[in-house]
């Protein structure tokens, strides 16, 4: 089952969350800190072991201070007017987290509006990647998951409310 709505991704009580991680893991500002600060300092010290993640894949991390029981981490693609792979740069860090999420035997992940902030992917675009690669997933791989959207602004949860149903 798929789903939007509008809110705190710290605050949303499922097995995982997704953080739009930078690829140094380490913390900083939007979704990623607002994670890390949420967590606690336990978070950032387990990213630092980690040594970073490449731009669309996906690791796995405790949750600490959060009511999710794991974070995932995905790196989301800087946009550069979409001649440097972005799409599917994008599509991985959903398909990946999904993925990671299920090796894990999480039944419940939430995703934030990955690269759609500072990095700068256009909204619309990012929420069509966002929904056709978790429908896939669910189509081929698990129907069972339960997947949420966590939309903090006004525009992209106007946005995954008007495309969610068409999917």
């Amino acid at each position: 089952m798929k789903r939007s709505v509008k809110g705190d991704i710290t605050k949303i009580r499922v097995d995982a969350i997704v953080n739009a991680a930078n690829t140094n893991l380490n913390g900083g500002g939007g979704v990623d800190g607002a994670i890390h600060r949420a967590a606690g300092p336990q978070l950032l010290e387990e990213c630092l072991k980690i040594g970073g993640c490449r731009t669309g894949e996906a690791c796995f991390t405790k949750a600490y201070n959060l009511p999710a029981n794991y974070v995932i981490h995905t790196p989301g693609p800087i946009w550069h007017g979409g001649k440097k792979g972005e799409t599917q740069l994008l599509a991985n860090s959903y398909w990946n987290s999904l993925m990671l999420a299920k090796e894990n035997n999480c039944k419940s992940i939430s995703f934030p509006n990955i690269s759609t902030g500072i990095y700068g992917f256009p909204k619309i675009d990012a929420a069509n990647i966002a929904i056709e690669t978790v429908v896939k997933f669910l189509k081929e791989i698990d129907d069972s998951m339960d997947v949420i959207f966590v939309c903090f602004d006004n525009l992209n949860y106007k946005i995954y409310q008007e495309i969610c149903p068409y999917y």
